[in-house]
């Protein structure tokens, strides 16, 4: 959208320059930045707006160096316009002469250079035409700018200077009564750029029994919290990326936790179990006859996609103050953050419902907030990408039915059929796995490894094993401290650490054909100890574009 300033003229001489990006010495397609200069003032903007196509949102500039202001403006539709102003800028950069440079469209020049973020930057500027212009903030104090050059390698470089008979009628104007403060300017331009979903905000996960459900969908005692939620339909390639934001809010324990969707692409979901009994969805039935509801895929029923698998910290937060060390300031929560673009095609265009569970006993609980966020564009990975659930054993409904996955104490230990409607080429098996329970001898502290077979064929081999725990002992202040100079949050793990994601692994399963296939997840689990038993949380889902 253009805005008009009116008919303003100057008798200063005006000039318009183009600069083009290149890269590696050669050019590259990108929106050219236009700058219109005059004594005094100049304006930055791109040819897009210009020529009256912009692609939102869009930031110009606006520099006054008579008062050393810079207005920055953002359009964040055809009729939505922020803007702010800047007393610091063009103060704030130091340059260092390195005499003569090379002649650029007939205009001999000076060199000048400077950092920004550990980045050299070389200017090439000209005193010739009397004005101050540069197609960013770098150099406006210097003269006319006629190549920005970033690492030696990429930069800016003017293709054009015009001379205008006067200053141009159709550039923004500048209300000082609308400006917002530069902080808030810059939060709604960043949040423009791409979407936001929220899903939880300071929500309650705990052990309630009785517990019931507000705003917010509530199973398994309070130990699984959900919510429907629109997603709009996205341009192909995209990202999305789920955040979780917790701290405890009573419990002190180091806790599994899991943000999953469920699926709908059968008759029967988990929802149906969540709601009507956990008994009545289909069930895995081990060796030793214990049956598990709802983990995993059979003809008419699909179990949830794991999105995230997280582990709560010991009492981040809520214990802070319980111990107090030298050189040990705790952590106020932990953020999760994690690349999801790969579960776009089921989210996408549609209403979803989406879940948070951790496994606790306390009434109090932990404390969440939940969002996604899709972001246009760039997706290296998941582009395009289908997605089918086959199995996730991490009990979420812990606390509604489903017992501890314990199937993998006999050999076969998991195994499921499925089938695919057509042939699919480069298939892969997005794994999640995790070991838990027993002491010192349980499959949480000893390495094992994971065996997954498809059609009797071994695929993969691998042991799932995480040694860096240690980083993240100041998320947990009432973590156990042992006589060894030790903490429990410190000690290594079966794929996981207390405050930590983790994260899934893609297994090349290669083309499969129309029809059924049979997949095996084998995992040596360690023998019960006590009152305490091992076994092994894993979610798989098929990947395939």
């Amino acid at each position: 959208m253009i805005f008009c300033l009116g008919n303003s003229s100057f008798a200063q001489e005006t000039y318009k320059i183009t600069y083009h990006y290149f890269r590696d010495g050669a050019m590259i397609k990108q929106d050219p930045i236009v700058v219109f200069a005059t004594q005094g003032k100049s304006f930055v903007t791109r040819e897009s707006q210009v020529s009256g196509q912009p692609r939102y949102p869009l930031e110009v500039s606006s520099y006054d160096y008579t008062k050393d202001l810079v207005y920055r403006i953002s359009y964040l539709s055809d009729s939505k316009m922020i803007s702010t102003v800047d007393s610091n800028t063009l103060k704030k950069y130091q340059y260092e002469d390195e005499g003569q440079g090379k002649e650029i469209l007939k205009h001999k020049t000076k060199k000048a250079v400077t950092s920004v973020n550990s980045n050299k930057i070389e200017l090439l500027y000209t005193n010739d035409l009397k004005i101050n212009a540069a197609p960013n903030d770098l150099g406006q104090t210097l003269g006319l700018v006629l190549e920005y050059r970033r690492n030696g390698n990429s930069g800016l470089v003017a293709a054009s200077i015009e001379k205008l008979k006067s200053w141009t009628k159709d550039l923004p104007q500048i209300n000082e009564s609308n400006l917002l403060d530069e902080l808030s300017y810059r939060d709604v331009l960043w949040k423009s750029k791409f979407i936001q979903i929220p899903i939880f905000q300071d929500a309650q996960i705990c052990f309630q029994p009785g517990i019931k459900s507000d705003s917010i969908l509530r199973f398994a005692e309070g130990t699984v919290i959900m919510k429907k939620v629109k997603v709009p339909s996205v341009e192909n390639g995209a990202q999305a990326f789920i955040q979780l934001v917790e701290k405890s809010n009573g419990d002190a324990y180091d806790r599994t936790g899991s943000v999953f969707l469920i699926s709908e692409d059968q008759k029967t979901t988990f929802l149906d179990g969540m709601k009507n009994g956990m008994e009545t969805l289909p069930a895995y039935v081990d060796s030793a006859g214990t049956k598990y509801p709802g983990m995993v895929r059979t003809d008419g029923f699909s179990p949830v996609l794991e999105l995230m698998r997280f582990f709560t910290p010991f009492g981040v937060s809520h214990f802070n103050d319980r111990l107090k060390l030298k050189g040990k300031t705790w952590q106020d929560s932990v953020i999760y953050r994690q690349d999801v673009s790969e579960f776009l095609s089921v989210m996408a265009g549609k209403e979803i419902y989406i879940g948070t569970y951790i496994g606790n006993y306390d009434k109090g609980g932990h404390k969440v907030s939940l969002e996604l966020t899709i972001h246009p564009g760039g997706s290296n990975y998941a582009d395009g990408m289908k997605i089918l659930p086959l199995f996730n054993t991490t009990n979420v409904m812990e606390m509604g039915g489903q017992t501890y996955p314990t199937m993998f104490a006999f050999e076969k230990g998991l195994e499921l059929k499925f089938n695919v409607p057509n042939d699919i080429k480069g298939a892969k098996l997005r794994y999640i796995t995790t070991g838990h329970g027993g002491w010192g001898n349980g499959d949480e502290f000893v390495p094992k490894p994971n065996r997954i077979f498809l059609d009797g064929t071994l695929k993969t081999q691998f042991t799932p094993w995480r040694l860096d725990c240690g980083s993240y002992r100041l998320y947990n202040p009432v973590s156990g401290n042992f006589d060894d100079g030790l903490s429990s949050s410190d000690l290594s793990r079966s794929n996981w650490c207390p405050g930590t994601i983790t994260n899934p692994v893609f297994i090349e399963l290669g083309d499969l054909a129309a029809g059924e296939h049979t997949i095996r997840i084998q995992i040596p689990q360690g023998p019960k100890e006590g009152e305490s038993s091992s076994f092994w949380n894993v979610s798989g889902a098929l990947v395939y574009q």
